[in-house]
């Protein structure tokens, strides 16, 4: 956290756990924790490549990062130069 009581610092990881735990974890009965940490690494890369993000106007965090698209907040993608 960047400062004292900063709540808003953590809040991206907190929803990130959030939709593991909701759309992985609670939907798997994992036998133990080797498949836990195996389907862990799956999802994850389901998330990062796979999965398309309301907030990134339905592409990926992968297509966004490699692209370089910046987002802006009246949720439009700029176009590159």
């Amino acid at each position: 956290m960047d400062g004292k009581a900063r709540a808003l610092d953590n809040v991206f990881v907190e929803r990130f756990w959030r939709t593991i735990k909701y759309e992985d974890i609670y939907l798997k009965e994992y036998k133990d924790g080797k498949a836990l940490f195996e389907g862990l690494l799956s999802y994850i890369q389901f998330y990062n490549f796979e999965r398309k993000h309301q907030s990134l106007l339905y592409l990926t965090p992968n297509q966004v990062f490699n692209e370089r698209l910046p987002i802006t907040k009246n949720s439009t993608i700029l176009t590159k130069p």
